[in-house]
């Protein structure tokens, strides 16, 4: 039976939920010790698992330790079940960008995503100039550099600073907590920016950028250049997995009815150009970022975060998306049922 719920779109909203519902494992729900021994679990067993090497196009990123590893699950009551380096505060890189993608989903619709960013993967590496070519939506989707570029020119804001203070503050909102760049990052990887700001001169040539190409290059470098640590990940997943409101601070911080697009565009883009060999290893919705995080969510439940800044030649951390498979298979909560563990 699907349920209509109190407020614009919730027959949409509802059905969504019945359908992730009726793929969902009919497994128990877990215990606090089930969690934490899965938690510990898979950290031990990837630990000593020295595949893959740290992101080296952005000159800093070369200087986080490598040997770093934390595995943190956070429910969406905001119970936490952590292991490893969950306090290490690194970059948050292309993680952050579904949440600035909820937030103008916030302020104009998800349909505004659709139409002036895109919604399609592009089947191509996330820094790609050859896909605003090839594809009418150049953009092609918020999760890859150029759609989050467009993204947080579409913040509705009338200045340079009152955006960045709204997409902070957005992410912040996520995490349950303030949180701050981190400069050596910004001044790293803004003045080797070059790609980036060329994806943003095409954006604005083709009308698919709406503020000045400079300030959403400027704004999108801070953005990526957040510290975040594996907690606050995985609070931001919760948040997601929780229908729009943050376990801990109880603030609603995107709409219940935008979540399901948002976890579209996750479960198609999220894993850069491997995004389909993700959902099909582990079914679920999830970003990652060359900084070493992750974030996955298993809707209505919880959400898994890992951090580890050895990434495989895609760009996504080689332990963490190990550990998150694992972790989904062996619980059994992929959203189309249970993956293979």
């Amino acid at each position: 039976m699907i349920r209509t719920e109190q407020f614009g779109r919730g027959l949409v909203l509802s059905a969504s939920v019945f359908v992730f519902g009726l793929f969902a494992s009919p497994a128990k729900a877990q215990t606090a010790e089930e969690f934490q021994a899965i938690v510990n679990k898979v950290h031990a067993k990837y630990l000593p698992l020295q595949e893959g090497a740290n992101a080296d196009y952005i000159p800093i990123l070369t200087e986080t330790p490598s040997d770093l590893f934390g595995v943190v699950i956070v429910t969406r009551e905001g119970k936490v079940y952590s292991a490893g380096d969950v306090d290490y505060r690194f970059s948050i890189q292309s993680v952050s960008k579904p949440f600035t993608a909820a937030l103008v989903m916030s302020q104009q619709g998800t349909e505004a995503v659709r139409e002036k960013i895109g919604v399609e993967p592009t089947g191509l590496p996330f820094n790609s100039k050859m896909a605003l070519e090839l594809y009418d939506a150049r953009s092609v989707n918020p999760l890859v550099n150029a759609g989050a570029i467009a993204a947080v020119s579409l913040v509705q804001a009338k200045s340079e600073e009152e955006r960045w203070n709204l997409v902070l503050q957005n992410i912040s909102d996520f995490a349950g907590e303030p949180l701050t760049v981190l400069e050596k990052v910004y001044d790293s990887e803004y003045t080797t920016a070059f790609g980036n700001r060329a994806i943003a001169n095409l954006l604005y040539g083709y009308d698919r950028l709406f503020s000045d190409p400079e300030e959403a290059l400027r704004v999108y470098t801070r953005q990526c250049s957040i510290g975040v640590n594996a907690r606050d990940l995985g609070m931001m997943g919760a948040t997601l997995a929780n229908l729009g409101v943050n376990p801990v601070t109880g603030k609603r911080v995107m709409p219940a009815r935008d979540v399901p697009e948002l976890l579209a565009i996750m479960a198609t883009a999220g894993f850069y150009d491997e995004s389909g060999d993700w959902m099909y290893d582990a079914g679920l919705p999830a970003k990652t970022g060359v900084g070493g995080g992750i974030v996955a969510v298993v809707p209505r439940k919880f959400a898994i975060a890992t951090f580890s800044a050895r990434l495989n030649p895609a760009g996504n951390s080689v332990r963490g998306l190990r550990a998150i498979r694992d972790i989904a298979g062996e619980l059994g909560v992929g959203v189309y049922g249970p993956n293979p563990e």
